[in-house]
């Protein structure tokens, strides 16, 4: 196990666990790792802990999680069993109950493979891809497996993996592409509009998220009927943890999970399902070009060997029944790339597209990229081909309408892809909306690009309003001009004859009198289902709302409590801030406070908090108060400065800062609304909406 292991079986911070290692000489020696991250012996660190009074138990999910990491077999062959076993107590508990009490280590890994390999056949089938569950593989396991059968006494055998395989994930996040909730939720709901879903493929199923969503979707639509899920993935330890986490968590669905190739050794070449969601890998080269040259599936047009994405689509078309709907998550080259345009255009032609939609940068690995999903549904022959395409682009909507300046909404972004393609759907058409969506002649895109990038078809919402929309913004311009010159500071009091010479004292050591609260920002964590908005360094430095998100932890994993913004903190960003300081009020009053973040919580009975925080912004202030041992200037928030003033005094000036910073707030609205009438006039005179006088 390694540092930050022990640190979560005492429960206390890595940085007490390098304490411990340099001041005790009897504190555990590395058995492994590598000199910056030492691995340590379990039995070992649980016996120093426990001599040292700082554990009087190993929590038992903690035990479990080190037996797995600690396997001969690796966390992902001990994961595999765990998971076995668990299945076993949940779908067989007398048969389990028998074999424990009635059997020493040897016995019960003896029978136990026999009775898993039956247990794993009646809920997955022939084929399923966990393998390996051999006496001999089991042999050193006997503790594993019935610390896990105790994990699910406590928690249930769902939860318990669902605890150890988001751990394993959590653990090694380089290793796995995850598809987030959100998306995957989507998904399943766009391929289920019309209708409940009685079979789902995901031919590229990872950890299964996708089938996940489509089994709760299914499960929240009345007369939903009997669900059959299938699944492929080519990591066959990925396919087993996948075809496990499908057995556990949805017990009334026929569940087929195999590990192969998809592209090159297709699983369920006669499946015809009612949908396919599909998370594919992209921009793989080595997919099998060449060996797939004549597969049947190329239904329209063999892709290019760069054209990875074209083959997965043509494979999710192929696996549809007539009229089933395909959802894939896709890179947004791929509606735009000169190697794929024949493939698009013949998809076009025969209606087999539907729709592209755009999601916001973010939503989903890489999140530096905005991707997109297609919508196909399979020509079902009876009907003439769809003329239509529907584009929606949910970026606009996602961002509040604020330029980017506000967190990802994405009950906004679900709102206006499912609006959109339910009402195209219906209608063969949708009515349309400026920079959001808009449904488009299929002939018209049959250029020599076929470009299907939403962003090129959609007008923004700037032009599209004409003069009536940039009549508004300059309305609000020239009031909000008005109101920074009514705001403007005036010198209307007598200039001091020099530099004040007031008594200074520090905040350090207001904090140490009581007079304020100093607190850190930190990562936090929130309970699942209580998500807390987070005020970053960048929210205070750019004077937005918060726009981070506290992660959820992991089930049965005790939540970091956060630091919750008052009404009345000053808060300051310690590193590339500058002269910064900000008064907390309205709708920022309980968020989370992130890192690079001091709170400073004054006691109003002895100190105000503009005054507090006008003097905090002094330069020269700031100047004496931080670091420039290195490129990134930090700030020594104790070593900041204020005067010693009475209340009457300090509210004086106050109510000066204040009026500083309505100053400052207005000029930057005044900036963005410039900038808005400005764009706007460009786009009106270009694109011809708006007459040159």
């Amino acid at each position: 196990m390694t540092a930050a292991g022990i640190a979560r079986l005492a429960g206390v911070g890595r940085a007490a666990v390098s304490n411990w290692r340099r001041r005790h000489a009897d504190f555990p020696k590395p058995v492994g790792g590598t000199e910056t991250s030492p691995a340590f012996a379990l039995r070992d660190i649980e016996q120093w802990l426990r001599d040292q009074g700082k554990l009087a138990e190993v929590p038992l999910r903690e035990r479990v999680w080190q037996q797995l990491v600690g396997h001969p077999a690796g966390a992902a062959g001990a994961l595999r069993q765990a998971g076995a076993v668990l299945l076993l107590v949940r779908d067989r508990p007398a048969a389990w109950k028998q074999l424990r009490g009635a059997s020493d280590d040897a016995d019960l890994t003896g029978v136990l493979p026999a009775m898993l390999d039956s247990v794993l056949a009646a809920r997955l089938g022939d084929g399923h891809p966990v393998h390996g569950l051999t006496r001999e593989a089991l042999a050193p396991s006997a503790a594993l497996v019935r610390a896990t059968a105790d994990l699910a006494a406590l928690d249930g055998a769902t939860e318990a993996y669902a605890f150890l395989l988001g751990r394993h994930l959590d653990a090694n996040p380089r290793q796995y592409t995850l598809t987030p909730p959100g998306p995957a939720a989507l998904m399943a709901e766009l391929a289920s509009l019309d209708g409940p879903l009685g079979s789902v493929l995901d031919p590229a199923c990872g950890v299964g998220g996708l089938l996940a969503a489509a089994q709760e979707r299914a499960a929240g639509q009345p007369d939903a009927p009997p669900l059959a899920l299938h699944a492929q993935e080519g990591d066959p330890d990925l396919a087993a943890l996948t075809a496990l986490r499908l057995a556990l968590s949805v017990p009334d669905a026929q569940v087929r999970v195999r590990a192969a190739d998809t592209l090159r050794a297709d699983a369920f070449p006669e499946l015809a399902a009612d949908a396919v969601l599909v998370h594919p890998p992209f921009n793989e080269r080595n997919w099998g070009h060449d060996e797939l040259a004549y597969d049947p599936r190329w239904e329209y047009g063999f892709p290019a060997r760069t054209e990875s994405e074209l083959a997965w689509v043509q494979h999710a078309l192929a696996r549809l029944r007539p009229g089933g709907t395909a959802v894939l998550l896709m890179p947004p080259a791929a509606a735009s790339r000169r190697s794929g345009r024949r493939i698009r255009a013949d998809l076009l032609r025969r209606g087999a597209l539907r729709a592209v939609i755009a999601l916001p940068a973010g939503a989903a690995p890489p999140n530096g990229i905005p991707l997109h999903l297609w919508v196909l549904r399979k020509p079902d022959g009876s009907a003439q081909p769809a003329p239509q395409l529907l584009v929606v682009d949910t970026a606009g909507p996602a961002a509040g309408g604020t330029a980017g300046r506000d967190k990802l909404d994405w009950q906004t972004v679900r709102g206006a892809a499912v609006d959109a393609w339910q009402a195209f759907d219906r209608d063969g058409g949708v009515e349309e909306l400026p920079g959001v969506r808009r449904s488009l002649a299929a002939i018209d895109l049959l250029d020599d690009d076929v470009d299907l990038a939403p962003a090129r078809h959609l007008p923004p919402p700037a032009a599209a309003g004409g003069p009536a929309e940039l009549a508004r913004v300059r309305d609000r311009l020239t009031d909000t001009l008005a109101r920074t010159t009514e705001l403007t500071p005036r010198q209307d009091t007598a200039t001091a004859p020099g530099p004040a010479r007031w008594p200074l004292t520090t905040v350090g050591e207001l904090a140490r009198s009581g007079a304020l609260v100093l607190r850190a920002g930190g990562p936090g964590s929130a309970l699942p289902g209580v998500p807390y908005a987070v005020l970053t360094d960048h929210d205070v430095i750019a004077a937005t709302g918060p726009t981070g998100v506290l992660p959820e932890t992991a089930p049965a994993t005790p939540a970091e409590e956060p630091v919750l913004v008052q009404e009345g903190d000053v808060v300051v960003p310690v590193l590339g801030g500058g002269a910064i300081a900000r008064v907390i009020e309205g709708a920022t009053v309980g968020a989370a406070l992130g890192r690079n973040l001091t709170l400073l919580r004054p006691d109003p009975a002895a100190l105000d908090p503009w005054f507090l925080a006008g003097f905090l912004r002094g330069t020269a202030n700031n100047r004496q108060a931080s670091s420039y041992a290195s490129t990134a200037t930090r700030l020594d928030v104790r070593r900041l400065q204020l005067p010693r003033l009475p209340l009457a005094e300090q509210r004086r000036y106050g109510r000066r800062f204040h009026d500083l910073a309505a100053f400052e707030e207005a000029l930057r609205l005044a900036s963005r609304l410039g900038e808005q009438l400005v764009q706007g006039m460009y786009d009106g005179f270009t694109d011809g909406s708006l007459a040159p006088d």
